[in-house]
Parts: structure tokens; C-alpha cells; sequence
């Protein structure tokens, strides 16, 4: 069974071969590196890239709420792979609580309006 059959909940492993699964479950899929983050403004760099955000994007937690969750923006089936998320999360344990909270309410938010966001956390190789 496909990740993908089964609604979003909270930040779940990636599958092996995430865009694979993604295109056969006709989810469109984001990666965003979290691997060279070491501050918020890396952090938020790293979305405005890999999301290819505009520049007006205000790089504060508020904004990714919102890009993250405007029906307009978003598709109705997202996936983001969050590469790294594991060491990301041990490094910067309190970063990764803020942007774990923001990730959690666009999906709830989401949710809410028949859509779904599921939030991969993806394995490094030397675990996998």
C-alpha cells in the first residue's frame, strides 16, 4: 500500500523512490535540503529556493504558514520531502519544534479544505 492512499499525518518516513510512489499516486512532490541549515534564515532560504518562492515571500514563519497553506498556491495532493530532517531535527532541536508546528497547522489546514500535504521525512543513506 502507497503512503499516499492513506491521508497526511504529521511528518511520516519517506517511501524508497519518493517521486516514483508520487507520480504514480498522482501527488506532485517538493524536496527542501535541510542539510545546510544552521539558522532560521538559512532555514527559511532553503524553502524560498527549493519552493522557488517569489521574492516577496517575508521569510518569517508566518509567510511559510501561509505559502504553504493557500489553496491557490498549493496543489491538491503536495508532498515535501524534508532531505535531511533527521539531522536537522538533532542539530537544532528547537528550530525544528517552530517549523514542525508550522508544517503540522498547514496540513491540519489543509486538511480542512479536502487537501493534503504529507510532510516526508526523508532517511540519510547512512541509515537507510
Amino acid at each position: 500500500m502507497s503512503i499516499f492512499e492513506l491521508p497526511p499525518e504529521g511528518i511520516q518516513p519517506a517511501p524508497a523512490e519518493p517521486r516514483m510512489v508520487a507520480a504514480g499516486a498522482q501527488v506532485r512532490l517538493r524536496e527542501v535540503n535541510l542539510g545546510k541549515v544552521s539558522d532560521k534564515d538559512d532555514l527559511m532560504l532553503a524553502f524560498t529556493n527549493d519552493l522557488t518562492l517569489t521574492p516577496n515571500f517575508g521569510r518569517n514563519w508566518d509567510a511559510l504558514y501561509d505559502v504553504l497553506s493557500d489553496p491557490e498556491q498549493v496543489p491538491d495532493r503536495l508532498a515535501l520531502v524534508l532531505c535531511s530532517y533527521p539531522d536537522f531535527e538533532r542539530q537544532h532541536p528547537k528550530l525544528a519544534a517552530q517549523l514542525t508546528t508550522v508544517l503540522l497547522d498547514a496540513q491540519t489546514a489543509l486538511a480542512a479544505q479536502g487537501r493534503a500535504l504529507w510532510l516526508l521525512s526523508d532517511v540519510p543513506e547512512s541509515e537507510g
